[in-house]
């Protein structure tokens, strides 16, 4: 039986939730020894959150009403705080794809647009089959979040597709004697820049 995310691949596992066959990369193995497929193993844990939160909310209202005290700042963050990452892992598993939205001027932050994409290549191979884009503009706009009048920020960045380690990523102009930043599915390389630098 293939793998249901590499059809080329033999499948080793099988999802104990939703009974998918998985390969070794697939396949991820939960704190209770059985194996699952990356979308099952996501909800197992913003279950686990899921439940966390209800406790912690249940231990907080008793201490309240022991106290008579009425909720502080602190309390309102953590459940707004809770709720956030709850919504965004429902994205990520329910949406699939998307991107973060947001609106950043990468005309100052040329790093965070660096890491955005590094972000975006790598959705992309996951869901792609562990392929990378041939360019930087087929990320838009189901795995990066930029409108098309936005497409000139991806030229501040240089990309090469690499078929020994996969791709590297780096800004195309790095600031005089800054050091260069340079992105892979490897981690990160820092270079000093021409004639020495910090």
């Amino acid at each position: 039986m293939k793998c249901k995310y590499h059809p080329k691949r033999e499948a080793k596992f099988f999802c104990a939730s939703c009974n998918a066959p998985l390969c070794e990369e697939c396949a991820e193995k939960g704190e209770n020894g059985n194996y699952y497929c990356f979308q099952c193993a996501m909800l197992q844990s913003v279950s686990k959150v899921g439940t966390s939160i209800k406790d912690k909310r249940t231990e907080t209202t008793e201490k309240r009403a022991k106290k008579k005290k009425q909720w502080g700042p602190f309390q309102y963050f953590v459940i707004i705080s809770s709720v956030l990452i709850l919504v965004m892992w429902g994205v990520i598993i329910f949406g699939g794809q998307p991107a973060p939205k947001g609106t950043v001027n990468f005309a100052k932050k040329g790093r965070v647009l660096l890491f955005m994409v590094d972000g975006a290549i790598k959705r992309y191979a996951h869901y792609e089959g562990d392929k990378y884009p041939k360019k930087l503009s087929n990320l838009v706009p189901k795995y990066l979040s930029l409108r098309k009048d936005q497409l000139f920020y991806l030229e501040k960045l240089s990309y090469h597709r690499d078929p020994k380690i996969g791709y590297r990523l780096s800004l195309a102009n790095p600031k005089a004697g800054e050091m260069n930043v340079i992105l892979s599915p490897k981690g990160i390389e820092y270079t000093q820049p021409p004639g020495g630098g910090a």
